[in-house]
């Protein structure tokens, strides 16, 4: 975000650039896709490459290794690793393509948690394969070639009115259109619906945050979500909080919903 935005680099020449990696956070395909044109367009003719990985496992456990880093995948497992989907109330492995809970097995997944049993058990589960698998916590699905994609975060998941709604996906879908840069989406307790969504939005550069364009951005997730995936609430911001890891804190973002420091719809 911050090379698309620098004006220093505008005329850069990145056509000697090998590699670009992308980890510790999600990249959405949106912005995926905007940033290899930023390459593409500055000569470079490389694409942006993912790895996939937590604390609990050393890091990368997966990467998008040639022919395997299609927009939103996470690639093929690294060497001696295994990954697997599952139903997370059930354990068991799902069918190719259908979404649930990445889960990995391999040399350099953790033992446990140091003197806390309870979590350990909560994250480390023997299948019925006989193996212990490490549950990442994380939505994701294995294509019929083989490729990993992750979907988002289990714990962020919405449920508004009954349905199952995936800030990943709505924030996907804000992020196709032209105004936005960057955006990320949390539940908010609704009267009726239990939870709804909002979402937090970063502009492009040139645009402002006027009726026009939050109309316009409603309109486009009207088209493109489900209607009980569609925002509730739209609070444009210049920058999202973020943890100490770089990652957009969510916590904070619904403490302040809770405490009040929201715009109302």
């Amino acid at each position: 975000e911050g090379m698309m935005s620098n004006k220093k680099l505008e005329d850069v020449d990145l056509s000697k650039m090998k590699y670009i990696i992308s980890g510790g956070d999600f990249l959405s395909i949106p912005m995926e896709k905007k940033f290899n044109n930023f390459l593409h367009t500055h000569g470079a003719k490389i694409n942006i490459t993912k790895g996939y990985g937590m604390t609990e496992s050393v890091a990368a456990t997966s990467y998008t290794f040639e022919g395997t880093n299609e927009p939103g995948s996470i690639g093929i497992p690294m060497v001696g690793n295994d990954f697997c989907i599952c139903n997370p109330d059930t354990l068991e492995k799902v069918p190719y393509g259908e979404e649930g809970e990445i889960c990995v097995n391999g040399p350099t997944v953790m033992m446990g948690y140091l003197n806390n049993q309870e979590e350990t058990d909560n994250v480390l589960k023997k299948h019925s394969d006989g193996k212990i698998w490490l549950h990442t916590g994380d939505l994701g699905y294995i294509s019929p070639d083989g490729i990993i994609y992750f979907t988002g975060r289990l714990k962020r998941m919405i449920v508004s009115s009954g349905y199952n709604v995936y800030p990943s996906h709505i924030e996907e879908v804000l992020e196709q259109h032209p105004a936005v840069l960057k955006s990320t989406v949390i539940g908010i307790p609704h009267k009726y619906k239990v939870q709804v969504a909002k979402a937090y939005i970063v502009l492009d550069e040139g645009y402002d945050d006027s009726w026009g364009i939050k109309k316009s951005i409603k309109e486009h997730c009207e088209k493109h979500l489900a209607a009980y995936s569609v925002p509730y609430e739209y609070e444009f911001r210049k920058s999202l909080p973020t943890t100490r890891l770089g990652k957009v804190n969510f916590k904070q973002l619904e403490e302040e919903s809770k405490s009040g420091k929201h715009e109302e719809d």
